[in-house]
């Protein structure tokens, strides 16, 4: 063996002995087991054994019994709402029991979060704030465009210093206490820390914002923290712990969905609204919103004239909330929401085998398990008509209308006219 060959293989020895030092000594299939958690896919069957967990029935299952707890009773619903997500940038956002970090997996889940907030509250607007070095800093105001929250956050995603709840508080009150009447105000935290460091009495921030009517949530990383508890309490909002990454997943899109509205601002409202129209593409204006001339892409006030760049955005000049008529038709679904689908049981269908149908309504797909024996399904207290778990969480989530009601809505419309 020469020189060059003996050199190479100790670096090869040293990165090896680099790798098992980074890995606490764990062998090779430890290391495989201890990233996977292979163990927590299994659970135990009526007879003992171990089987992998039915993710699939399992995720239906949870969306079942959170369909059914907002469809108990008919609630109005805050359409209109200003949120200001607070993400926790303290060195406790460093820690990795988050993989591949606290901060790297809040980031991944609150950009999803942000664009199906949008998708589902095209009226509402959300701001970011971020709590490091005992101080809360806006990264971004109060807007309706989800690309320029996503690219304001990816490009600060730094951790130092201690959490200050206090300060994010009093920074978020500020601005939502600005918000009109009609507007619902809201307070997401991304907490990582254990602790908070503030300047002063945070109880006192807490009677102001329960004051302002702002509902605060938070989302803890790590343990439960009183204080955190006791703000959720005061102020109507929610408190939970993530266990893993899906569960934070689960736990930050229960936010997307417009909430309750609170009693004060149960009363009905007439807001004013502009439905703008598109600027011309070689027209040129000076944009309202960033105050610098730009050629086409735009719109135009119709009561001021001003441009304004996206929608929906309330106008810098005169103040009018400017929407567009997709904006107000994507909203009328949480108004007259669908009913639940009742699920079909085992012995309904061994006793009416024949009559019911084996494929589903909506994808067409068999509703039938191997061997041809029953699989899950469900059917519309309505129009009778059976569909497959897939299509029951895209039609309630997505698609906002049953295709067997529409189906026997738009069939029964030529008979009326030949008999008139």
């Amino acid at each position: 063996m020469n020189n060059g060959d003996q050199r190479r293989l100790n670096g090869e020895l040293e990165e090896d002995e680099e790798d098992e030092e980074n890995n606490d000594g764990l062998a090779a299939w430890e290391r495989a087991y201890a990233d996977e958690r292979s163990w927590e896919s299994l659970q135990e069957d009526e007879s003992g054994l171990l089987r992998p967990i039915d993710n699939q029935s399992l995720h239906h299952a949870q969306y079942r019994r959170r369909l059914r707890a907002a469809s108990t009773t008919r609630i109005q619903k805050g359409l209109i709402r200003y949120l200001f997500i607070v993400i926790d940038l303290s060195k406790a956002a460093s820690e990795m029991d988050f993989r591949p970090s606290r901060m790297g997996v809040v980031a991944k889940h609150v950009e999803a979060f942000i664009r199906e907030y949008f998708y589902q509250n095209p009226l509402s607007q959300v701001g970011l704030v971020t709590i490091k070095d005992g101080v809360a800093h806006i990264l971004t105001d109060l807007g309706g465009s989800p690309e320029s929250h996503v690219k304001a956050l990816m490009g600060k995603l730094e951790c130092s210093g201690d959490a200050s709840l206090q300060n994010a508080l009093d920074l978020v009150q500020g601005y939502l206490n600005q918000i009109p009447s009609y507007g619902h105000r809201e307070v997401l935290i991304m907490y990582s820390a254990l602790s908070t460091c503030d300047p002063g009495d945070i109880m006192e921030t807490i009677q102001k914002c329960k004051k302002s009517k702002i509902r605060c949530s938070v989302i803890g990383l790590s343990a439960e923290i009183f204080i955190c508890k006791h703000l959720c309490q005061e102020t109507g909002g929610s408190y939970y712990i993530a266990l893993d990454e899906s569960h934070l997943k689960d736990l930050i899109l229960e936010h997307a969905p417009p909430p309750p509205a609170i009693a004060e601002f149960a009363i009905a409202n007439l807001i004013k609204m502009g439905f703008p129209q598109r600027a011309a593409e070689s027209s040129v204006a000076i944009c309202s919103c960033h105050k610098e001339a730009k050629v086409g892409d735009g719109y135009t006030c119709p009561r001021c004239k001003a441009r304004v760049c996206e929608l929906p955005t309330e106008c810098r000049i005169c103040g009018l909330t400017l929407i567009s008529s997709p904006h107000l038709a994507r909203s009328y679904h949480h108004l007259f929401p669908i009913v639940p689908f009742d699920e079909v049981s085992l012995s309904l269908f061994i006793d009416q085998q024949n009559k019911l149908p084996k494929a589903c309504f909506g994808c067409q797909q068999s509703l039938l398990g191997p061997g041809n024996k029953p699989g899950l399904r469900v059917s519309c207290p309505k129009c009778k008509q059976h569909f497959c778990l897939d299509c029951d969480i895209y039609i309630h989530e997505s698609l906002h209308n049953c295709p067997g009601c529409d189906s026997t809505r738009h069939s029964k419309i030529p008979t009326a006219n030949e008999g008139g």
